[in-house]
């Protein structure tokens, strides 16, 4: 009985080695015609030599990976910490005929920033906002003003903006300097979150929070006075 085994295994093994080359037939293109019968079989046997049920599986259990602009622009750092917790901002800000004139020794290249942020007024928030069409947010907004007034490209958040500007004591603020507040956590304790640009006389404009749109404030009224973190001159102004 042992040695009919051993030649039935070894019959087999033959059988699956002659067999062997079928499996290994690589595909070849066929013409754009209905197969004959006689075809089928050996393509059918070719394909099974490519077919991967591992690779299938591991595919179909991996998540999809879904591209959209919010993920986008989270990963370019596009709105990261900005204007959180910000919910008891003031619903209003200073009225239109309250707003203050520039002087007349502003430079063009200050003047050029502040008209262009000033026509973007009434323009609604949006969280990662960064295009007129569809909203700002408040480093959207900066970044908007400065890149087509001045070609100045600034970084994407209020949190960067303020590491790369220059200091500026309030007293020697222009028209165009950039004013940060601390909106997060306890009063003008937390993190850099929001981010505006001085006009002159302590007024500011600025794209406040979800529910507002683009419009001017002051520094004196008690919730930025509170919140006031300092004031930076992008580089561009240096010598303007």
């Amino acid at each position: 009985m042992p040695t009919k085994r051993i030649f039935a295994a070894a019959a087999l093994a033959g059988a699956l080695l002659t067999s062997l080359p079928l499996f290994a037939e690589p595909l070849t293109a066929t013409p754009a015609t209905t197969p004959s019968s006689s075809s089928v079989a050996p393509n059918l046997m070719g394909q099974l030599a490519v077919f991967s049920p591992a690779a299938m599986l591991a595919q179909s259990a991996a998540p999809a990976q879904v591209t959209t602009k919010a993920t986008a622009d989270k990963s370019a750092g596009w709105g990261d910490d900005d204007d959180a917790d910000s919910a008891d901002m003031p619903n209003s800000g200073v009225a239109s005929n309250a707003v203050v004139a520039l002087a007349n020794d502003t430079s063009d290249l200050r003047k050029t920033l502040i008209s262009l942020a000033m026509q973007l007024r009434d323009i609604r928030y949006v969280r990662g906002g960064r295009d007129p069409s569809t909203g700002f947010d408040c480093s959207g907004f900066v970044r908007y003003v400065f890149a087509h007034a001045v070609g100045l490209e600034l970084p994407t958040n209020s949190a960067s903006q303020f590491l790369a500007g220059l200091k500026v004591n309030r007293s020697e603020m222009k028209p165009g300097d950039l004013v940060f507040f601390r909106t997060a956590g306890k009063r003008g304790q937390g993190r850099i979150s929001h981010v505006g640009i001085y006009i002159a006389n302590g007024q500011f404009i600025h794209s406040p929070s979800r529910g507002k749109t683009v419009r001017v404030d002051s520094l004196d009224e008690s919730y930025w006075a509170q919140r006031f973190a300092g004031a930076k001159r992008p580089g561009a102004l240096a010598r303007s």
